[in-house]
């Protein structure tokens, strides 16, 4: 049974991920904590809400990012959970632990990595077979013979990422016939900007795709984070299932694990009131980005990618890596094998230096504090993504420790870094694993390959 032992309300102790009850969040505030230790995860939880008090407060102050949501669960209990900040430096609205951020490339495990591990236990989807068997329209020449183990681990050769927007304009900065136009119509029928830009209806079939199969594979075949293939996952999960990729992640997975904010085109399904703000978009969409999706190449599938998309809350995409934790279960409910899990998350290619899993992050072969976005002691078999927009997710079934940071540093401009120079996630990250450390005497440390 998962507990709250501090939250931005209260710390007395509430049911949350595996109770048997309910998975809301929403219940049983009570007295719970009269049947139960004092501190059943071993360590001083006032201690570690004053240092992430400190280190929020200042990452706050020097604009790091408006505000933000930490999550942070242990052997069952979610012992931190907690808001910070205001939506924007306006300071009008302050952030609610039900209030949604936009998760850009957490998306890529939350749901295109996701669906693969369903289709995989369904048989449905092997990883050692070819990126031209499952995409035979798009993957042409070298992509043909490709391993799909290496493309989700991003070993393929793949390019990094390609402009959708930016491809689509001439140099004068004209849009190309059949791409984007400023007015409606039956074959521009598709806003993709409250500024007035519509997408003609053929464009992710005839630009989006043809640009992916054109693209280069090169023959270096090292660690090159590329996203191309998870704008691809969308159509297999349909032509495999029958399902769109948003019905069959909300029927398998979302619904049932009643995680109600973790939903793609937020805007439409939320007040705007409780959706955190991005960008200023002053060169494409040419907008407040609020409530559509940050990344530009998502916003061209229409808000519905497997590279990003995703919008929740902490709590709810807590849901979803508890289950992981679980081991595929959650309230009573078998979602995934441990197969799937560990087949999915294990280190595919560690012995040449590429630490990632297929589709997780994992920790750095040889850490380096000014590279790593979590904490120097996670362990190997820890797992989880980080998010353009200042988002980041990490479970470490090693030590049953969750972790879940939410920002939107990218407002107003992408151009703030500030979040990586302060060292913000991976701080709070080793102030848990040093705070467990110092309560329980021993843990499990991280090893290094």
């Amino acid at each position: 049974m998962i507990t709250v032992l501090f939250s931005a309300v209260n710390a007395q102790t509430r049911p949350l991920l595996k109770s048997q009850k309910s998975t809301s969040l929403n219940i049983g505030v009570g007295d719970r904590l009269k049947d139960r230790p004092v501190n059943p995860i071993g360590f001083d939880v006032k201690k570690l809400d004053a240092e992430i008090e400190t280190i929020m407060k200042r990452a706050i102050d020097s604009m790091a990012f408006p505000g933000g949501q930490v999550l942070i669960a242990r052997k069952g209990l979610v012992f931190y959970h907690k808001a910070f900040g205001y939506h924007t430096y306006a300071k009008e609205n302050k952030v609610q632990l039900t209030d949604l951020y936009d998760l850009a490339s957490v998306t890529k495990t939350t749901a295109a990595t996701l669906a693969l591990m369903k289709l995989y236990d369904l048989g449905l989807f092997d990883p050692d077979q070819t990126m031209g068997y499952y995409f035979p329209k798009v993957a042409k020449g070298k992509k043909k013979e490709l391993i799909m183990r290496d493309v989700l681990a991003h070993q393929a050769g793949l390019k990094a990422w390609i402009p959708y927007w930016s491809v689509s304009q001439k140099k004068n900065g004209r849009y190309r016939n059949r791409t984007v136009k400023s007015d409606s119509s039956a074959k521009y029928p598709y806003r993709i900007s409250s500024s007035g830009l519509f997408m003609h209806k053929d464009f992710i079939e005839k630009r989006i795709y043809k640009l992916i199969r054109k693209s280069k594979v090169s023959d270096d075949k090292k660690y090159l984070y590329s996203g191309l293939t998870f704008y691809l996952i969308p159509d297999l999960v349909k032509r495999l299932t029958g399902k769109t990729f948003e019905e069959f992640l909300y029927d398998e997975f979302y619904i049932p694990l009643n995680a109600e904010t973790l939903r793609f085109n937020a805007g439409e399904l939320f007040p705007l009131e409780r959706i955190v703000p991005t960008e200023l978009d002053s060169f494409f969409r040419m907008q407040q980005l609020h409530g559509v999706v940050h990344d530009e190449g998502a916003a061209m599938m229409l808000g519905v990618s497997g590279n990003a998309g995703l919008f929740s809350n902490a709590e709810d995409l807590a849901k979803v890596y508890q289950m992981l934790l679980n081991g595929g279960e959650f309230d009573g409910k078998r979602y995934l094998s441990q197969d799937a899990i560990t087949e999915f998350t294990r280190c595919q290619f560690c012995k040449s230096g590429n630490r990632r899993g297929l589709g997780f992050d994992k920790p750095l072969v040889q850490y380096d504090a000014n590279l790593s976005s979590v904490a120097k002691d996670a362990s190997p078999e820890s797992y989880g993504h980080t998010g353009y927009t200042g988002t980041l997710v990490w479970a470490d079934p090693a030590n049953d420790l969750l972790f879940i940071f939410l920002s939107n540093r990218v407002y107003p401009t992408r151009n703030n870094s500030k979040i990586y120079q302060l060292n913000v996630r991976p701080d709070i990250h080793n102030l848990v694993y040093e705070l467990i450390r110092i309560g329980q005497g021993t843990y499990t440390l991280g090893r290094h390959w």
